[in-house]
């Protein structure tokens, strides 16, 4: 089976391997124009062009599908190149732009998609985030036949995940990563003999979730500690969970949540020691247990506080101005 693959992100990498160790021969590879990155702010490839250009695969990387928008030039030289490409199919994952119909309807099979959620709950551009920020006990990928609308096509395949207590986005990311690979594979596999089913989603359930932006990492000291703590697990490793002391900008990387007394004021610090730097929330206390100065490391709270002083009384501030 001859695929065209359409993908981004390093969670898109590990399908683009998988589907290459399985023998699928991939003549055309979409990915987001390079960006620039790092220290130095230098154009860098895409973890998947990258991958396509180790395997000598050729890469299209137009800023717009669109015929009809902002650069058409681009869409249509990628129309060019996915008609050329002959592919049976073609397989998205975390791709980034939005496919008209045009590219629906160029693979002979269309177009299969990996999502990282149990569709139809948390459509949209950060499942794993919002799953976990949710508090949901479990998550999966979902293969589903590509239509027009917002991860609203119909599923071909669906496998579940546990979310384990000391997830976060990036240890969740992984494993999701894993077990899309794998499942795309099973999908297209199915589809060659006949074997794959499309079923309908259910119209009951639907959730969306929306693109994270950075203002969302600012802690809230005045919700619950528990909501703080999934938020601290759900922003690891972006945008980071920040919160900032005399202007000071800090970043929390791990923290649990305790029951505590009422009273007190929001974000006021209660203890703080070698097990961790205890602070009053809108109810319970939260217990920060990994942090970071700006342009500094992320320290265990033991190690963090030798170089911060941190006294019980104090308050973090809501919003930082910075996070580093």
């Amino acid at each position: 089976m001859r695929l065209v693959f359409a993908g981004t992100p390093a969670f898109a990498r590990v399908a683009l391997e998988r589907l290459l160790a399985a023998g699928f021969e991939i003549p055309l590879v979409l990915t987001q124009p390079d960006r620039p990155a790092g220290r130095g702010m230098q154009l860098q490839a895409s973890p998947v062009k990258q991958c396509a250009l180790a395997h000598g695969i050729a890469v299209a990387q137009p800023r717009s599908l669109r015929l009809d928008g902002k650069y058409p030039e681009d869409a249509i030289a990628a129309r060019e190149a996915l008609v050329a490409a002959k592919a049976d199919a073609m397989v998205v994952a975390a791709y980034g732009l939005i496919l008209p119909q045009w590219v629906l309807d160029t693979p002979a099979k269309g177009c299969l998609n990996i999502h990282a959620s149990l569709l139809p709950r948390w459509r949209g551009a950060a499942p794993i985030h919002r799953a976990i920020e949710a508090g949901d006990e479990q998550t999966g990928v979902t293969i589903m036949q590509m239509d027009p609308g917002l991860d609203t096509g119909d599923m071909l395949l669906m496998e579940r995940l546990p979310i384990g207590a000391d997830d976060t986005t990036g240890s969740l990311h992984d494993r999701l990563a894993t077990l899309g690979g794998r499942l795309v594979v099973e999908a297209l596999e199915l589809a060659a003999c006949g074997g794959l089913t499309a079923q309908k989603q259910p119209t009951e359930g639907v959730t969306y979730a929306h693109k994270i932006e950075k203002a969302e990492a600012a802690i809230d000291w005045s919700l619950p500690a528990e909501v703080i703590a999934r938020r601290v697990r759900a922003f690891n490793p972006f945008p980071g969970a920040a919160t900032a002391l005399a202007g000071e900008a800090i970043k929390v990387w791990a923290a649990q949540s305790q029951a505590g007394l009422p009273g007190g004021l929001p974000g006021q610090v209660l203890s703080a020691g070698a097990d961790g730097i205890r602070v009053l929330t809108g109810e319970g206390v939260l217990v920060l247990t990994e942090l970071q100065r700006a342009g500094g490391k992320r320290l265990p709270a033991a190690d963090f506080l030798r170089g911060f002083a941190l006294a019980p009384g104090q308050v973090l501030d809501a919003a930082p101005k910075a996070a580093g």
